[in-house]
Parts: structure tokens; C-alpha cells; sequence
């Protein structure tokens, strides 16, 4: 009995020893673990609740005018930013960007010696306007001049004013001189730039005794190259009472056709030849022939455009 008692006790002994080397690895690196080995948090994490707030120095009474060179005097800046500069002293930008600035512009479009059928002679086509972006005064003149005396002369005088990007509204007063007696007009209509880049111009006319009368032409630059280029124009004219006086009849009066072209020797100075055809139509055309004159003219011309 003693015996067995004592190889139990063994056996009891022997088993507590295996689980004391067990455990023994552990406890020991616990043991050796240094306290502040904790985890740290990544350097770019935000703040814990836990974390104790630092606190920040008050920098309000900190002269740091040494960072900076020292304090710049009262006068340093401009109290306007320009630092001296004026929109004069820069080239183009006091007309460019001041919307008051007033400028003008004469364009003569035709000055031309013709060569016609019937005779020779000479026709101008000149505009000139002065005024700011959106309202401008305007005045256009063309006529011809052939067997020494003036045949005709169309001046207008025009309040334009620009109505959107490419359009002008024109109200104003017209004056025809020439053949026959003088006629003055009430004068209104558009002019701009359509689409494809054709020049319009669309006016109506009111006249004394009830005269009424409407004008479009239609202009196009073709280049074919950056000088070279060719200009085919076309003007009809329309009269609302026949006015033997001066050759008219109601309806229709002439159809215009011209093609130029010109060699720009500078953008303000070219150079042209080309050809032009008058055909007058519907009662004008039976006007004219019985005062003696063909109904269909054609002339070679050349001349010179130019622009200042």
C-alpha cells in the first residue's frame, strides 16, 4: 500500500515539472520585456482621445519683421498697384482696354477709272465712321462721274449703333445728286457680318411725295492667298413709285455685279482690276431706254483700295 502510494506521488511530481518547463519561455520573455515596449502609433496618426494636448505658445507678441528684411516704409507700394505704370505708357492697351476711347476709320473700298460700253469715267466707293465700340457716326459716298458732269452720287449720313457682335443698326438721312433732281431720304436698316463671313447691308428709304425705296448688297473677300485677293460684290435696288425725273421705275431697279481683284502690296494699299455689270430691269430698264441709254452696261475697271 505504502508502495503505491509513493509511485502516485511520483507520478503527480513528474507531471508539475513538465508543465513548469512548459510555461517557462514565456514568463521569462514577460519577465525580460522592458515597460515603455508598448506599441507606438504611426507618426502621421491622428491624436487619440487619450493623448494629452500640447499646448501652443502664444505668438501674437513675436516681432518677426528680421524674417522679412526689416518693415517696409509707408510709401513702399503704390496705393493702387500700378507701381508707376500707366495704360499709356504701354502700347496699344489705353484704346484696347478703355471702353470711352473714341476712333475713326476712312475706307475707300473703290477709286477706280472705268472703261464701259457707253463711256468712260470714273466711280467711287468710300465709308468713313467716328465714334467709340458701340455708337459711331458714319458716312458713306458712292457715285460715278463719266461725259464730265456727275451721273450719280449716293451720301448717306448715319447713326450706327452696334446691336450684338456682328450687327449695326443705322438710322440716319440719305441725298441723292446726279441726273436729275436732287432726292433726300429718311434712311434705317442693318449692316454686319453673316455667317460665312459675307458683308451685308440691308437699308430701307423714306422720301418726300411718298417715295419709298430699299438697297441690299452682299460682299465677300476670297483669298487666294495671304495678298491676293478676290472680291465679288452684288447690289439690288428697289424704288416703291417710278421717278421718270431721275430714270426710275417702280419694282426692281438694276441688279450690280462686280468682281475685283487685288494685290495687297500692304494690309492699308492694293492695287485691282475687274470687271463690272449694270443690268437695269422691270420699268427702269423701259425708263432708260427711252431716254436714249442702253439697259445693260459693262465696264472694266482699275483702281486702288485703301484704308487709313
Amino acid at each position: 500500500m505504502k508502495t503505491r502510494v509513493q509511485e502516485l506521488l511520483r507520478r503527480v511530481l513528474a507531471g508539475a515539472c513538465l508543465v513548469a518547463i512548459a510555461s517557462a519561455p514565456h514568463v521569462a520573455e514577460a519577465a525580460v520585456e522592458p515597460q515603455g515596449s508598448q506599441q507606438q502609433p504611426a507618426r502621421d496618426a491622428p491624436p487619440t482621445s487619450g493623448d494629452a494636448e500640447q499646448p501652443m505658445h502664444d505668438m501674437s507678441d513675436m516681432d518677426m519683421s528680421a524674417m522679412h528684411g526689416g518693415r517696409a516704409p509707408a510709401d513702399a507700394r503704390d496705393p493702387d498697384y500700378s507701381d508707376g505704370q500707366s495704360m499709356s505708357a504701354m502700347p496699344g492697351m489705353a484704346d484696347s482696354m478703355n471702353d470711352e476711347a473714341r476712333f475713326g476709320k476712312l475706307l475707300i473700298d473703290h477709286l477706280e477709272y472705268v472703261h464701259a460700253s457707253a463711256a468712260n469715267g470714273a466711280a467711287l466707293d468710300a465709308q468713313g465712321y467716328y465714334g467709340g465700340d458701340v455708337n459711331k457716326l458714319w458716312l458713306k459716298l458712292v457715285g460715278e462721274r463719266s461725259d464730265g458732269h456727275l451721273r450719280e452720287l449716293r451720301s448717306e449720313l448715319l447713326w450706327d449703333h452696334a446691336a450684338s457682335t456682328f450687327w449695326d443698326t443705322q438710322v440716319g438721312v440719305r441725298h441723292d445728286f446726279g441726273t436729275g433732281p436732287g432726292r433726300t431720304w429718311a434712311a434705317f436698316g442693318v449692316q454686319g457680318i453673316s455667317p460665312y463671313w459675307f458683308n451685308i447691308e440691308a437699308m430701307a428709304y423714306v422720301g418726300q411725295s411718298g417715295r419709298t425705296a430699299a438697297r441690299v448688297e452682299a460682299e465677300y473677300d476670297l483669298l487666294l492667298t495671304q495678298r491676293l485677293i478676290v472680291t465679288p460684290d452684288l447690289e439690288i435696288n428697289a424704288y416703291g413709285k417710278s421717278d421718270p425725273a431721275r430714270h426710275l421705275g417702280s419694282g426692281v431697279s438694276n441688279v450690280e455685279l462686280g468682281l475685283r481683284l487685288r494685290y495687297e502690296l500692304t494690309r492699308q494699299f492694293a492695287p485691282y482690276i475687274g470687271v463690272d455689270w449694270n443690268r437695269r430691269v422691270g420699268n427702269t430698264a423701259d425708263t432708260v431706254r427711252a431716254a436714249g441709254e442702253p439697259a445693260l452696261d459693262h465696264a472694266i475697271v482699275a483702281g486702288f483700295h485703301f484704308w487709313f
